[in-house]
């Protein structure tokens, strides 16, 4: 057996791979990234257009977008694209640059969580036993 260290090149890893002497293994590749459930997909692309539709309007380019949050145009651009993986911190960023982050903030917002909250108030514990008065004998 071939040990290889971390820091092999890539060619040397598939070409030891090739004759059989390195066996990597595989990590599990994210379904979420890869096929999301419909509805995400749909409100991450929704998004995508909404914050191109948003950088446009200001007559801003991609590499002034790129530059104000700190990322390359390649992030932008993926959030412009609504791909799901493109990190949120990319997407809050664009919205922090366009001035719409305020909205943001209500999301998942527990106090608007009507069905979480009913949830939580038909799950709570009830006391085993009633609270004792205090009696004042010493």
């Amino acid at each position: 057996m071939l040990v290889v260290f971390p820091k092999a090149s890539y060619a040397l890893k598939s070409i030891l791979t090739g004759l059989g002497c390195l066996q990597e293994h595989m990590t599990a590749r994210n379904t979420l990234v890869t096929a999301p459930p419909y509805p995400v997909e749909r409100a991450v692309k929704r998004l995508g257009v909404n914050l191109r539709t948003a950088r446009l309007r200001r007559n801003l380019t991609i590499d002034d977008v790129a530059q104000k949050i700190g990322t390359g145009p390649r992030a932008v651009m993926d959030a412009e694209k609504g791909k799901p993986s493109t990190g949120i911190a990319v997407y809050v960023a664009l919205l922090w640059a366009y001035d719409l982050l305020g909205p943001f903030t209500e999301v998942a917002d527990p106090a608007r969580d009507e069905e979480g909250q009913a949830l939580a108030l038909a799950s709570e514990r009830s006391r085993a036993r009633a609270p004792e008065e205090l009696d004042n004998d010493f």
